[in-house]
C-alpha cells in the first residue's frame, strides 16, 4: 500500500491489549510495506486521534475500555469525515452477532484475530494490498469476515 505522494501509508489500530499490539506492530514491521503506526488505547482516545489525523486505514478492537469498538464504528460512520476511511474491525470475537452488527454498521471487514503469527502477517499483507483510495471494499457478508 503506497500513498500517491510516495509517503508510507499511516495505519492506525485501536487496541487495549499490550501483547496483541506488540504481535501486531511486530507483524506489520517484517511485512514489504512501510508504514507508520499509531496506536490508540481505548475508544475516547481513538475519537480524539481521528479528530487531528485521520489515517489511511484503521483496525478497530470490539472490547475498548471507554467507548467500545461498537460505539465507536457508530460514531465513525455517522461522520462523514470519515467516509473515505477503512475500517476493520479486528477482534476476538466470533459471535455471528458482534460480525452482523458490524456489518450493518459500515465496518469494511472484520478479522478474527489469528492464533497463528504467519497468519496475522499474510491477514495483513493481503488487507494492505486492497487499493483503498480507488475502490472502497465492502464485500457481501459471505466474505466480510477473515478468519485466522
Amino acid at each position: 500500500m503506497r500513498m500517491s505522494n510516495g509517503d508510507s501509508p499511516h495505519v492506525m489500530i485501536a487496541e487495549d491489549d499490550d501483547d496483541d499490539y506488540y504481535i501486531f506492530s511486530v507483524a506489520l514491521e517484517e511485512l514489504s510495506i512501510t508504514v507508520v503506526l499509531t496506536r490508540a488505547r481505548n475508544g475516547d482516545i481513538l475519537v480524539r486521534l481521528l479528530e487531528d489525523k485521520v489515517p489511511d486505514i484503521l483496525f478497530l478492537d470490539l472490547m475498548l475500555p471507554g467507548k467500545d469498538g461498537r460505539q465507536c464504528l457508530r460514531e465513525i460512520r455517522a461522520n462523514n469525515k470519515y467516509d473515505a476511511l477503512p475500517v476493520i474491525m479486528y477482534s476476538s470475537l466470533k459471535s455471528i452477532d458482534e460480525i452482523e452488527f458490524c456489518y450493518r454498521e459500515g465496518a469494511n471487514l472484520y478479522v478474527i484475530k489469528p492464533t497463528a503469527y504467519t497468519d496475522l502477517k499474510d491477514i495483513l499483507q493481503r488487507i494492505l494490498h486492497i487499493d483503498w483510495k480507488k475502490l472502497l471494499y465492502y464485500p457481501p457478508l459471505s466474505q466480510f469476515v477473515i478468519n485466522g
